[in-house]
């Protein structure tokens, strides 16, 4: 038996991302939605990007001495192996920079977050924002939004409330900061204590539904409110109140908007990063797909035939109407999933989410079927070329992915593409291919190897694919 596939050749392992996201026809042409204006008012990009480098002076200045002080061959951040100052840095930092030690790990957490500084495991490099901090407007403005998105963590919580309560207060105050975007001025702290009051009851309300069963008896009915009685809103912003002073205080510490006299104050920066959310939310909404109340799967499902770029401002709009901690797991239980085209462009949709996603992504990595894509995903966010990327892989990882690339063809593609996809094996001939495919034990291996069989045009390949796949589902060698 001979194969069409040279056996000289080196064959590449194709990323899932072109076949993941390929168009239902090759002339297929999506009407361009006009480039959205922002509010009248707004400062220019370059204006926005002077008031982000001055807020982040300081994180970028702290950035910039780590990277002289710390690089490559010199001494380590960090003692405790989790990327934050050692005593014994902070200290040198603040004897070289004239700053206090506290000032020091302020504005190295606030790198962090603007990612000025990327950690990676138990190290601390720079990040390539830092780099392009002088001639990329750009990139500052996407270090502020990160910063700005994780503003939660920018500020500690108050150590007297709830996890919960505060975990509340996080989800509720996107809609308190639309409010004060579309307000376009001032707006009364107590008026913000009343929606944010609303929005928390919505949340704890949709919690508490309980779907009733087939055949199943609903619990008996509660105790009546007596007519007279109190309601809870006094209860209730007692409660909130100072959360949101915290929240408030938080999103000032980040730039993002201005308190004082009782009122509250969205920031140039502030108001031009909730209109760009805001602003997402609506492309997708108005999009062909729009898939932003979508589940994590239902939204993988209607980007399955948008184009790279398409998809990737479906997964933007939906990332951005829900909390990063959320919409990763999200996205990895849809990875979990038996659709295999489904993992492929989870992990594309994690890729935008970027290094807030590292640590979920990594705690993935020593369940099978997700291994070959975290790995992937890990090397790209840390600097390799995605060209490069799969010699992270070992052979029987690449060959794994090879066959859950290969499912997600068989399932969702056409059969030429199922063909083609032999030239992206990493091995060099087909008979080899077959004997490493048939020891990695991946579940789709005998529905993979039939389909293929099915639709090559050589009729000894064939043959020989179909005795590989008899083999694989007797058990036979």
């Amino acid at each position: 038996m001979t194969s069409r596939i040279p056996r000289d050749s080196r064959l590449r392992l194709v990323r899932p991302r072109p076949l993941a996201a390929a168009p239902s026809a090759v002339n297929e042409r999506r009407p361009r939605r006009p480039a959205p204006r922002p509010p009248e008012g707004t400062p220019a990009p370059a204006e926005l990007a002077r008031m982000a480098r001055s807020g982040l002076a300081a994180a970028a200045r702290v950035a910039r001495w780590a990277d002289n002080a710390l690089g490559p061959g010199r001494d380590a951040a960090t003692a405790d192996g989790k990327a934050t100052l050692s005593e014994s840095t902070a200290e040198r930092a603040a004897s070289d920079l004239g700053l206090t030690t506290d000032r020091i790990r302020a504005d190295w957490d606030t790198a962090r977050l603007a990612g000025l500084v990327e950690v990676h495991g138990d190290s601390a490099r720079p990040g390539w924002r830092l780099r392009a901090w002088d001639r990329d407007d750009s990139a500052v403005l996407r270090g502020w939004v990160a910063l700005f998105d994780a503003w939660s963590l920018a500020s500690p919580e108050p150590e007297e409330q709830e996890p919960a309560a505060v975990a509340e207060v996080v989800s509720a105050m996107p809609q308190v900061l639309s409010f004060l975007q579309l307000s376009a001025g001032p707006v009364p702290v107590e008026q913000l204590l009343d929606l944010l009051r609303q929005r928390v009851t919505e949340l704890r309300t949709e919690r508490c539904e309980v779907p009733y069963g087939a055949g199943s008896e609903p619990a008996a009915p509660l105790a009546p409110v007596p007519v007279d009685a109190d309601p809870a809103e006094p209860a209730q912003d007692a409660e909130l109140a100072p959360l949101l002073d915290w929240a408030l205080h938080a999103l000032a510490a980040v730039g993002a908007l201005t308190c004082g006299g009782g009122q509250a104050t969205l920031t140039p920066l502030g108001s031009w990063a909730v209109w760009v959310k805001l602003e997402q939310i609506c492309v997708a909404a108005q999009s062909p797909a729009g898939n932003i109340e979508q589940s994590a799967e239902g939204m993988l499902r209607g980007c399955a035939q948008l184009r790279p770029n398409a998809a990737r401002a479906e997964y933007r709009a939906w990332l951005a109407a829900r909390t990063v901690g959320s919409a990763v797991s999200e996205l990895l239980l849809a990875a979990r999933g038996d659709d295999a085209l489904l993992r492929g462009l989870a992990f594309e949709a994690l890729r935008v989410v970027g290094a807030p996603a590292e640590p979920d992504v990594r705690a993935v990595v020593e369940e099978p079927a997700l291994r070959p894509y975290a790995l992937l995903w890990l090397a790209e966010h840390d600097g390799v070329d995605p060209e490069d990327a799969h010699e992270v892989l070992t052979r029987e990882e690449a060959t794994w992915l090879w066959v859950d690339t290969a499912a997600a063809v068989a399932d969702h593609g056409e059969a030429p593409m199922l063909v083609r996809h032999l030239e992206s094996a990493l091995q060099p001939t087909v008979p080899a291919l077959l004997t490493e495919v048939r020891a990695v034990g991946h579940p789709r291996t005998v529905q993979v190897l039939v389909a293929l069989a099915a639709a090559h045009p050589d009729p000894a390949l064939a043959k020989a694919v179909r005795r590989a796949a008899f083999q694989v589902h007797t058990g036979g060698s």
